[in-house]
């Protein structure tokens, strides 16, 4: 099965001491036309979990709308957090069993459970566990970057410069990536964002 039609996009995710960092650039495009420029790709799934996507928009609000229900049914029936890796096997299953007719978005599921945790997910619902990941057309770009600059136990800071750099990298090779970039904080307290824009 080929995905040469998936829309281009980038997303990363760090792990840092104490939290996870997401983002992801603002722009969608098909083909050689820029649709929109002001797309966000992060999404916080729980308190302590979030995701980012890269792919067809629709897949990836539907998916992640799906996994937030279904992680807060689970949490009332448990009383307890969904702790990341239960997050990233339910997007899993719902991936796996459309395998035929795929969502067609890549996916970093980050948060918290004791340590940070970093899952990449292929539109098959493979999961794949790392320290730091990139998805989408200019993951390449971006894993270069973090390939020679990432060091385990990062500041907050380092992890959201890193981020950030790898993002612009891939922007700057990318025709598919631009518009700004949207980063997703994770730790025990929570999720926060921030929005960052330039020319």
């Amino acid at each position: 099965m080929a995905f040469e039609f998936m829309p281009g996009a980038t997303a990363v995710g760090i792990t840092y001491q104490g939290g996870v960092v997401l983002a992801a650039e603002k722009r969608v495009s098909f083909g050689h036309f820029v649709v929109n420029k002001n797309i966000k790709k992060t999404f916080p799934v729980t308190q302590r979990v979030g995701a980012a996507c890269a792919g067809m928009v629709a897949d990836m609000q539907v998916l992640v709308r799906q996994v937030e229900a279904l992680a807060k049914i689970r949490k009332l029936e448990t009383r307890r957090d969904v702790p990341p890796n239960s997050v990233a096997k339910l997007m899993s299953v719902i991936m796996f069993e459309r395998r035929y007719f795929p969502l067609l978005t890549q996916v970093i599921v980050g948060g918290v459970n004791g340590k940070p945790e970093i899952y990449t997910l292929d539109p098959l619902g493979s999961v794949l566990p790392d320290e730091y990941a990139a998805v989408g057309t200019g993951a390449e770009m971006a894993l270069g970057i973090m390939d020679a600059e990432f060091k385990a136990g990062m500041s907050e800071e380092k992890a959201r410069e890193l981020a950030v750099r790898a993002i612009k990298s891939a922007i700057q090779r990318d025709a598919a990536s631009g518009d700004g970039i949207d980063v997703l904080f994770i730790t025990k307290d929570g999720a926060r964002e921030e929005a960052l824009s330039f020319n």
